[in-house]
């Protein structure tokens, strides 16, 4: 049997012990996508008018809630509505780092209570295993479905996330796979900074691929992008997260362009998912 993340989604979902990794995959396997969409934008008109046009087509929405000028508690709502109805997981890109006392509140409470409605949030391992036990303790005590990242690569030019930081963050996760169902990075996991008796023949964490493009290269501020076929074929990531070649970069959304290229995008992301399985 091939390792599990060479396996199709479908397969990986019916092993998975992970709840929050099994929903994804069923998602992803049901609307044959591994797209995610990455809804930055500041009004909340566009941000739903995006997520609609796109939903279909996608696995994830990714926010950055606190982004949103007009945000009330309505838009929470609003969004959890919109992912019952077109089977997608929200997936808050928070980016905790801070002590566990700290996160347990940012994750918890104040105006956003993103426990309450994000499937998924991420996290820098920079303050160690703290991190993960302080989100866990919320998380896990959920009755929804929910699930960690850790960041163990970023695709800005320079970024510090390689070496021993990497390393760092995969052993971090294979102490907590409860709650840590994979890593915002570039490449897989399985393997990096392990020992014979750290691996098990059912390690299978989540790899979400930012800076993914179909045109563009980079952009001023540093962002470097790959095609789907190297993120996901060649690279073995499972899901592509796409914005502004998506939505574009003005302040202006159009609504069927942002359809066209969301459809586009979920074909050459499937196709790629395709091709690395049909090397199996």
């Amino acid at each position: 049997m091939p390792a599990p993340h060479l396996q199709s989604y479908k397969d990986r979902a019916d092993r998975h012990t992970n709840l929050a990794a099994r929903a994804l995959l069923r998602c992803m396997d049901a609307k044959k996508t591994n797209l995610a969409v990455s809804v930055d934008v500041t009004r909340t008109k566009d941000f739903f008018d995006i997520i609609e046009a796109v939903a279909p087509y996608v696995c994830l929405i990714k926010t950055h809630i606190d982004i949103l000028e007009d945000w009330e508690p309505s838009v929470t709502a609003k969004l959890q509505m919109l992912a019952s109805e077109h089977n997608f997981l929200i997936f808050e890109d928070r980016k905790f780092a801070d002590i566990g006392n700290t996160v347990a509140l940012q994750y918890s409470s104040g105006i956003y209570k993103i426990s309450d409605w994000a499937h998924i949030v991420n996290a820098h391992p920079v303050p160690g295993p703290s991190v993960i036990t302080g989100l866990a303790s919320v998380g896990m005590k959920s009755k929804e479905t929910r699930g960690l990242l850790l960041l163990a690569e970023m695709s800005t030019k320079g970024a510090l996330t390689t070496g021993n930081y990497t390393v760092d963050a995969v052993r971090m996760a294979r102490q907590y796979r409860e709650f840590v169902i994979g890593f915002i990075a570039q490449r897989r996991m399985e393997g990096v900074g392990a020992s014979e008796t750290d691996i098990t023949a059912e390690e299978d964490f989540l790899i979400l691929a930012p800076g993914v493009g179909l045109d563009a290269k980079g952009d001023a501020m540093g962002q470097q992008y790959r095609t789907p076929t190297e993120v996901v074929t060649e690279c073995g990531c499972d899901v592509i997260i796409v914005g502004r070649g998506i939505i574009g970069t003005g302040r202006d959304i159009d609504v069927e362009v942002v359809k066209r290229q969301a459809q586009r995008y979920q074909a050459a992301g499937w196709e790629a998912y395709e091709n690395r399985v049909a090397r199996l």
